[in-house]
């Protein structure tokens, strides 16, 4: 069965009026901390583990959940300095893979997302990474994704500011092999957009993505953290 990587380290800046002592996926919702959610529902695609990349106010997370959620395993790998989400993918990813495929999650993002359709597309594409993909309309946002006729990504364009348009949801597929290459090393500071992802497609790995109709919120964003608990209220 799958693990997943739930990247918690962020500052979560942004909300910090709104959740001031707590790192941003520990931001109440609903009268539940938003990391539940997430774990609710990857539990019930079949995650049977996970591995939270924490930094900031780590101990209120460790605290919450302990080592084990609704009897799932859970591990942790802490920063002990930022190292932005691409450095805390690799700060997690020996204690995440254990030789197969596993699930990369944003911690400040929902995206109701198929695991056996992302990891059947992803093993038949032979993919490194698959992304779950949503479509949007709100500019300078959003990584935005162009994809060919067989669902291979072309472009990344961080910020697109064009219309309608496939985005970036914050739920991937990773093969380890991805990252044996990787020019960054365990404990470095990098960013997923911005370094990681560019990378890989630039040196030719094999970057895909899938499109999702799902339940997307980011709570990163004051306006969509409100909104959250009707999207999320089951």
């Amino acid at each position: 069965m799958p693990s997943a990587v739930i990247l918690a380290g962020g500052l979560g800046t942004r909300l910090r009026y709104a959740v001031p002592d707590l790192p941003k996926p520990m931001a109440p919702i609903g009268g539940r901390p938003f990391l539940e959610y997430q774990l609710d529902y990857w539990i019930a695609q079949g995650i049977s583990r996970f591995v939270l990349s924490v930094g900031y106010r780590h101990e209120a997370i460790r605290e919450h959940l302990g080592t084990r959620y609704k009897g799932i395993e859970l591990e942790y790998a802490i920063e002990e300095r930022p190292l932005g989400t691409g450095g805390g993918l690799l700060l997690a990813t020996e204690k995440a893979s254990r030789g197969g495929p596993f699930l990369l999650l944003n911690g400040d993002t929902y995206f109701a997302a198929d695991w056996k359709v992302l990891n059947a597309y992803a093993l038949a594409h032979d993919a490194d990474y698959c992304f779950s993909l949503f479509r949007t309309s709100e500019k300078g946002r959003y990584m935005g994704i162009e994809v060919s006729s067989d669902g291979r990504i072309t472009s990344l364009k961080s910020g697109s500011t064009h219309g309608f348009r496939l985005a970036n949801g914050g739920v991937y597929w990773v093969h380890p092999r991805a990252l044996h290459g990787c020019r960054f090393a365990s404990g470095e500071k990098a960013s997923l957009e911005d370094d990681i992802f560019p990378a890989a497609l630039a040196s030719g790995q094999r970057l895909f993505g899938i499109e999702f109709t799902g339940t997307f919120i980011d709570i990163g964003v004051p306006d969509d953290y409100h909104r959250a608990a009707t999207l999320l209220a089951v």
